[in-house]
């Protein structure tokens, strides 16, 4: 069978790599004793996948992964056994059983919304300004491991949720997938706040199929 969960990834979590991550939930789920399904061949590996890799230094609300079992458990018990295994900063929003013959999860994800705190005493206009002049950009050349891409078209949008201890809440609603993945922090560089930063939360991940996977 197949599980997915959705769960956050706070606090001093946010200074763990992705691999680390994997690592904190394979061995979580052994202490749990659950019966993760592995991987045939010489180095086998448990059935884990996560839907987007999330970049070292952000917190998030709404991270999801897929677990596949060797056998039938339900999702209550799942809870039961793997809460008191993880870490504070991790908790479990939402498990459900899904059919094992879905498509993967990367393959399914095509947005990822983003909150972020930026230190600013400008008016909400002029902040709002700001996103639209980005917005109206026809391009934003960049350059990324050594790679040149245009950012534009992985922004679908931009908004002000309002005020935030310590400044402007920003909304973000940036693309994921094979053709390109838009970063937070990329963008706020394109907006000249990249040096205002006070937080960077992922809310939650858009999928093709059902909409949205979120905590909150």
């Amino acid at each position: 069978m197949r599980l997915r969960i959705t769960f956050t990834k706070l606090g001093e979590l946010k200074y763990i790599s992705h691999l680390d991550l994997m690592r904190l939930w394979e061995r979580a789920l052994r202490r749990a004793r659950i019966p993760v399904a592995y991987s045939r061949g010489f180095n086998p590996r448990p059935k884990i996948t996560f839907a987007a890799a999330l970049p070292l230094g952000f917190a998030s609300r709404g991270e999801v992964m897929d677990v596949v079992l060797e056998r039938r458990l339900s999702p209550h018990h799942f809870v039961q056994r793997v809460r008191e295994q993880l870490p504070r900063g991790v908790e479990l929003l939402d498990v459900e059983e899904v059919h094992p013959a879905l498509p993967s999860l990367q393959s399914q994800v095509r947005f990822a919304e983003y909150r972020v705190v930026v230190a600013s005493d400008e008016s909400r206009a002029e902040m709002e300004a700001r996103l639209e002049r980005l917005l109206r950009a026809q391009r934003l050349p960049r350059r990324r491991r050594r790679k040149e891409y245009d950012l534009r078209p992985l922004i679908d949008a931009l908004w002000i949720e309002g005020e935030a201890p310590g400044g402007t809440l920003i909304g973000m609603r940036l693309r994921v997938g094979e053709g390109g993945t838009g970063r937070p922090d990329e963008v706020l560089d394109e907006l000249g706040l990249a040096e205002r930063v006070v937080s960077i939360q992922r809310e939650r991940l858009l999928f093709a199929s059902s909409g949205a996977q979120t905590g909150v």
